[in-house]
């Protein structure tokens, strides 16, 4: 766990949701406005939260098998994985707060 988000991709979700408690992912893409506008909560949540929650990004755009596996229709979307199961979303652009505070219950 680094403090920047970590890149995840169809080929290594499995593998890095298995080898990390508590996963953030950010299902984003490159053309999406309020995407753009969330990247520097995403970032700085990696600071704050390393070596406790990995904190990633996911390119919907190029790693469609995994957005279709959550069900993410609206971007961004981010959801809290513990022990490799979905146990929080959100979607849209949403304060830091909010975030922090989702986090914070599974801490």
């Amino acid at each position: 766990m680094g403090n920047e988000p970590f890149h995840v991709t169809d080929a290594n979700f499995d593998e890095t949701i298995k080898n990390n408690k508590l996963v953030l992912v950010d299902f984003w893409a490159g053309w999406c406005g309020p995407c753009r506008a969330l990247a520097p909560t995403i970032e700085e949540l990696a600071k704050e939260y390393a070596g406790r929650v990995l904190v990633s990004k996911l390119d919907v755009d190029e790693n469609p098998q995994t957005a279709e596996q959550f069900q993410v229709y609206s971007i961004p979307t981010l959801v809290l994985i513990k022990d490799c199961c979905e146990v929080e979303r959100l979607v849209g652009l949403c304060p830091k707060k909010n975030i922090d505070a989702l986090i914070q219950k599974h801490l």
